[in-house]
């Protein structure tokens, strides 16, 4: 109403914008959270354990918009390490194709197409670690009590006395089976990644169907307010759905479970 362009067209867009974001994000929290949660369960009590759940403890508390605030402050401001707002410096002037902008940039046949994809990279990094913050920090407490739970099993125990190595020990039977419990919880931790991901495009001025929502209530842009929340909404069920259906296929107890084949 507010532009008179076609919606769905403007709504996919948007949409690549907040799918890269959030993609990136959760990758960040799988790389970082599983080895931590690892270490912390191998060295239960130790210092590096408490700090570990400390530091965890305290990522979760903080707020989304304070900590992209200090962020903001400490590392674009003081230091100028990186930029503040948008997805690319505008002299680029690389066209907007999928939404995702690292994507656009490798299929644009720009002159200066390296430069411009390390310059998204820049305006990137301060969202991505804002935004994986809050998964990140849930799931190394999931995969340190899952690992703890696990090591404490029988058939652990026997590998251990048959003197199998605990780096084979680790990745043969523990992690395998360590991964189920956040492999269950990431479809939970993704909602909430995408709900977070709203307020990180508004406060970057990111591209994105979250900053795309809120103009658009500011303008009451009734058809994008409806076709923008069910496809939001959809999204969200359609990565449960494809986060269930994997959790079960590898997890023969899972189907089990929900069939009741004993």
């Amino acid at each position: 109403m507010s532009t008179g362009q076609d919606v769905t067209e403007q709504l996919w867009i948007h949409l690549g914008a907040t799918i890269e974001l959030s993609f990136l994000a959760m990758l960040l929290s799988l790389v970082v959270a599983i080895p931590l949660g690892i270490l912390a369960a191998m060295n239960q009590r130790s210092m590096f354990d408490r700090w570990v759940v400390s530091a965890a403890m305290t990522g979760y508390s903080i707020p989304v918009f304070w900590l992209a605030q200090l962020l903001i402050l400490l590392f674009a401001v003081h230091y100028d390490w990186f930029a503040i707002t948008g997805q690319i410096t505008p002299l680029y002037d690389i066209p907007t194709r999928t939404g995702a902008v690292l994507v656009d940039v490798m299929l644009s046949d720009s002159a200066n197409a390296s430069l411009a994809f390390w310059d998204a990279v820049n305006h990137m990094v301060l969202p991505v670690i804002v935004l994986a913050m809050m998964p990140l920090t849930m799931l190394i407490r999931i995969m340190r009590d899952a690992t703890l739970d696990v090591l404490d099993k029988n058939y652990i125990k026997a590998a251990r006395a048959r003197g199998l190595s605990e780096l084979k020990l680790m990745r043969r039977h523990a992690l395998p089976n360590a991964m189920q419990p956040l492999i269950r919880q990431l479809g939970l931790q993704f909602s909430v990644l995408m709900t977070n991901a709203l307020l990180t495009e508004v406060i970057f001025n990111r591209l994105g169907i979250g900053s795309w929502l809120v103009k658009s209530i500011y303008e009451r842009d009734y058809p994008v307010l409806q076709s923008g929340l069910l496809v939001f909404a959809s999204f969200i069920l359609l990565i449960n759905l494809l986060v269930e259906l994997y959790h079960a296929w590898r997890y023969p107890q899972v189907r089990q479970e929900l069939y009741a084949e004993y």
